[in-house]
């Protein structure tokens, strides 16, 4: 099972959706809406900074300190997830532009950006685990094919 199927399916468990949410005050149907749209972007996003040397050398020591995450059980993950740890994540892979895309994501999802800001700095740990778990399974692939191969299951369906 690809990496994205994984996280959808149990991001789809209301007892992980329930997780998600709780601590950042929003409904499990509010959870699962914005990892519908968050996961993709957040994917995109390390691709795009992955495309450079610089990115990919970044990324991949990423990975290689989330290789061990256990992500195959999300609602625990997330009840021990560091969100602060997820914040830097968020300022690393989103830039500058982490509070215009937390506001538009805040937008599509009908949440607040701090309900979205909380969100976020728990998917993004979720996300660099899952990928780093999956990297160390491959013996340790390229990084862009890594991402590319996730990123092109999300764009087929």
């Amino acid at each position: 099972m690809d990496i994205l199927s994984m996280l959808t399916k149990q991001l789809n468990d209301p007892r992980a959706l329930e997780e998600l949410g709780k601590k950042a005050g929003a409904r499990p149907d509010q959870a699962q809406q914005l990892a519908q749209n968050a996961l993709p972007a957040l994917l995109k996003t390390l691709q795009q900074n992955a495309s450079t040397p610089e990115g990919a050398k970044s990324l991949n020591k990423a990975l290689e300190d989330h290789k061990d995450d256990k992500v195959d059980d999300i609602p625990s993950f997330l009840k021990n997830v560091d969100t602060n740890d997820g914040a830097k994540m968020l300022q690393h892979i989103f830039g500058s532009k982490n509070e215009t895309v937390q506001k538009d994501l805040a937008k599509k999802a009908g949440m607040d950006t701090n309900q979205v800001s909380n969100l976020l700095t728990q998917l993004a740990p979720l996300v660099l685990g899952a990928l780093g778990n999956q990297k160390k399974q491959q013996g340790g692939s390229d990084v862009m094919n890594l991402i590319g191969g996730v990123l092109g299951g999300i764009f087929k369906k």
